[in-house]
């Protein structure tokens, strides 16, 4: 049984998608509805520019080279998923690609989404920090402690058992990562991102996704998901613009909806879509005897 995995934000690096756009009719016409839509040159964006890695441009970037990948498995007709899931930013193209919402709609919700991410914090004032080694229960115990009622942390990111991303105000970040490394975590690593993502210092950002949503015409699912926010399936388009909302300050239980993916759906093969193979290096860590492949090229077509 077959699961598509989609990467968020962080996938990104220039030139992605270039190969797939010099190779196939479909991704090209992918880019230039994105291109369309925004007011942009994605191919340049992508093929060109370090741009892309400003969260404003990276987000519709992934987006729009996670759907090329997609577009050209579906044309070679080898796949037939059960299910997909999305990392963050990624379920955005996994909704793309259940049907439940169309790429020129989320493309243009993914660029408002990194334009108001962005502005939710001033620079400086929030931060994130990988923690490296510590179980869950402890990461956890470690964020309320290093929290104040002016200076929050807590986790955003479950990724793999021992591997969590804890996000919030940079003071309370800081001292988390002391707390934890006396706490025994192998390494403890300060991101450099540009906002705290997946923290209640989103709020600003969900509030003003609302309005962006509420004009976004959501359909029927033809592939479930499985969401970050509660590792569960999920098919009620009517819900979408709540899971939408709720997952910018709700932690990715990315680990949790791997194992639940494998262990309670039956599901043994994962293939990641589009830049880079982030998730699929995760995904070695959380499971065992899986088949796990990312396409983001033209020759990775052969592995699959």
């Amino acid at each position: 049984m077959l699961a598509l995995v989609f990467p968020g934000q962080g996938s990104q690096y220039v030139g992605m998608g270039k190969d797939l756009y010099d190779n196939f009719t479909i991704a090209r016409e992918i880019f230039e509805k994105a291109s369309d839509k925004l007011s942009i040159d994605m191919k340049k964006l992508c093929f060109e520019s370090e741009d892309v890695h400003l969260t404003v441009n990276a987000q519709p970037a992934i987006l729009t080279v996670s759907t090329a990948a997609h577009e050209v498995l579906k044309s070679e007709k080898i796949i037939n998923p059960s299910y997909v899931a999305g990392h963050s930013l990624g379920e955005y193209s996994a909704l793309v690609a259940s049907g439940s919402i169309d790429f020129e709609d989320a493309v243009w919700a993914v660029r408002k989404r990194g334009e108001f991410t962005q502005q939710a914090v001033p620079l400086g004032v929030g931060g994130m920090a990988a923690v490296l080694g510590l179980a869950d229960e402890d990461v956890n115990q470690i964020c309320k402690d290093a929290s104040s009622d002016d200076a929050q942390v807590s986790p955003a990111n479950y990724n793999s058992l021992g591997q969590v991303v804890i996000s919030g105000v940079k003071f309370a970040v800081e001292k988390a990562a002391e707390l934890a490394k006396k706490a025994g975590a192998k390494r403890v690593v300060l991101l450099d991102v540009s906002a705290p993502f997946h923290s209640k210092l989103m709020s600003s950002a969900v509030e003003k996704m609302k309005s962006v949503l509420d004009s976004v015409n959501f359909l029927d699912f033809k592939i479930p998901m499985i969401t970050n926010f509660d590792a569960k399936i999920f098919n009620d388009r009517m819900k979408i613009k709540n899971l939408l909302l709720d997952q910018l300050i709700s932690p990715v239980l990315w680990h949790q909806s791997i194992n639940y993916l494998n262990k309670n759906l039956g599901v043994n093969q994962f293939i990641e879509v589009g830049p880079k193979n982030v998730l699929s290096g995760l995904i070695k860590r959380i499971t065992k005897d899986c088949s796990i492949n990312n396409f983001g090229k033209k020759a990775d077509l052969d592995k699959i």
